[in-house]
């Protein structure tokens, strides 16, 4: 007698299905399950729900909304979790080094369950800087039917009249320091700059990759920007449990939304509202996982020619929160119509196109039309020369007008920590090029983001003379001409390892080009006279992350 439960085109009828597997039959039924729902589809709800971790922190409610979703729509769900780590809380210290590692280490757990447990469908929830490409990353990976619901924005702060996001404290270090704000100011708005569960309110590397997930198409309309205290934020989670059980009838799957030009098209909405500078190491990673292509010096192409429409902090003044009552997504993307392919199917059974016809918000201060865009050219550009052969980036819509074309004496650093002391210390010069080094994924190793680094700058009064080079990354918090993920690193001996105290670095953001005034045979002359480089960290994770991991300009994927 072969015991029969459920219809062997769900994945799970490996589980449940035939007299060996009376075991697993056994647990779920331990567990409550009916012979009614042994038949229907069992979908993972990937939850990063996390209680140290304010992006995360109110992920429980939006799993227990998927649930409910879910089963409405005649699925069975289970909840599982999986690591979060808040970029917040590891910034200025060694605790950094593991975020971008965690990247891989999410991704892989997700497959690891989602294939061992044979689930039919998955919806996976989160919120932040890492968490959301990883999830990306998963989800083609598996190719199983999938949708992500991101956490949401948190709400922006108010201060005097102001918003403010929780980067904005860091910046204010230098009227602190100068006596222009009182330490009893400083710890009140320590008290209000983080108001509340949600991605922090600016367009950093979480809401950027968000925004990226709802233009790939693997999003219900409208997660992005759906703040994590509304109601709509919940909303959209339940429809994603009802839709992902329709999404396993039909065996749609992430690959067959994630195109090569669906990609093109989530590369230039995240270009056209001044994404973060890590989207050159997520996008690339992401194309890889599904089979695609996306090279730094395409998304350099792709930024080119994609109009800078939506300024939102840190960049300009406008909020997440100005955005969503803008339109979202979906605003940013009808103003993009003729630029971007909208005809692309996304999970909720329609196109781009048809999706954007539902909005009635329209806010032209807030997403300026194309004919009025704040530049021509998209957030990221791409920067090559003999510092930096295989390429870095920069966050142009962030730098001041004077500062796109510079030329200065590089200070040397081996880390952002000593880099941050001098600056505090005001032992940096007016004009210098700060040149951090040994911060990239390899020699970090994790490369880990600059964002004290950039902040120090800002506060101390250098943002618009002082120029900063890294084989390192930034926070999408960062501001000014701030140069990351130069390539090949320093630990793979990239001529960044060559510089010197005093040699001039020439900068010029207009036309693409970072270039220290040494001949090739100087840099390959110091470059030979350096001792053997040695890892940071010889066992655990992060030593073999940094034997496997690939250079910045590839994404820094694990081979």
């Amino acid at each position: 007698m072969d015991l029969q439960y459920k219809d062997p085109k769900y994945r799970s009828a490996k589980v449940v299905n035939g007299l060996t597997m009376a075991g697993p039959r056994a647990h779920l039924r331990g567990m409550g399950l009916t012979n009614e729902e042994l038949a229907k589809p069992f979908i993972g709800v990937i939850n990063t729900s996390n209680e140290m971790h304010p992006g995360h922190v109110h992920q429980g409610i939006l799993g227990q909304m998927v649930k409910d979703g879910v089963f409405e729509a005649g699925g069975i769900p289970f909840e599982i979790n999986t690591i979060s780590i808040c970029d917040g809380f590891t910034q200025g210290h060694e605790g950094m080094c593991h975020v971008l590692p965690s990247r891989e280490m999410i991704a892989d757990s997700i497959e690891c369950y989602a294939g061992a447990h044979r689930l039919d469908g998955l919806v996976l929830i989160g919120g932040c800087d890492k968490i959301v490409p990883a999830m990306i990353m998963a989800a083609l990976r598996v190719n199983i039917p999938a949708i992500l619901v991101t956490g949401g924005p948190m709400m922006p702060a108010e201060y005097k009249g102001r918003t403010f996001a929780t980067y904005e404290l860091k910046e204010m270090i230098g009227k602190l320091t100068s006596g222009e704000i009182s330490k009893e100011e400083y710890e009140y708005m320590e008290g209000i700059m983080s108001p509340g569960p949600g991605s922090c309110a600016m367009m950093g590397t979480a809401n950027s990759m968000s925004v990226i997930a709802e233009a790939l198409g693997l999003t219900m309309p409208g997660s992005a920007c759906a703040h994590a205290v509304t109601g709509k934020k919940k909303r959209v989670a339940k429809l994603s449990g009802m839709r992902i059980v329709e999404l396993v009838e039909k065996n749609i799957c992430p690959r067959d939304i994630v195109t090569q030009k669906m990609l093109e098209l989530a590369v230039a909405v995240g270009m056209s509202v001044g994404g973060s500078t890590n989207m050159t190491l997520h996008m690339p990673a992401i194309a890889h996982e599904a089979g695609l292509h996306m090279s730094l010096e395409e998304m350099g192409e792709i930024s080119a020619k994609t109009p800078y429409l939506a300024k939102i902090k840190p960049s300009g003044s406008h909020t997440m929160w100005d955005l969503d009552q803008a339109g979202g997504v979906a605003g940013v993307m009808r103003e993009l119509d003729g630029l971007i392919d909208l005809d692309q199917m996304t999970v909720n059974g329609h196109t781009h196109r048809e999706n954007i016809q539902l909005i009635h918000e329209c806010n032209h201060e807030v997403i300026h039309p194309v004919d009025q865009a704040y530049s021509p050219h998209g957030s990221l550009v791409v920067l090559k020369g003999n510092l930096a052969p295989d390429g870095s980036v920069v966050k142009q819509s962030a730098v001041a007008p004077g500062m796109r074309k510079h030329s200065g004496p590089a200070r040397c650093f081996e880390c952002e920590d000593d880099a941050v002391d001098a600056i505090l210390n005001q032992k940096i010069n007016h004009g210098d090029v700060i040149v951090i080094r040994n911060e990239g994924p390899q020699g970090g190793p994790g490369m880990r983001e600059m964002l004290t680094a950039t902040a120090s700058l800002v506060s101390m009064g250098y943002a618009e003379s002082v120029a900063l080079v890294t084989d390192g990354r930034f926070s999408g918090a960062s501001r000014g001409p701030c140069i990351g993920h130069v390539s090949p690193e320093t630990s793979r001996r990239g001529p960044i390892a060559a510089v010197r105290d005093g040699d001039i670095i020439d900068i010029d953001i207009d036309a693409g080009t970072l270039h220290v005034r040494l001949s090739d045979q100087e840099i390959a002359d110091r470059l030979a006279a350096l001792p053997e480089a040695k890892p940071k960290v010889t066992e655990g994770y992060l030593a073999r992350y940094a034997r496997s991991v690939a250079s910045a300009n590839e994404g820094a994927i694990l081979k």
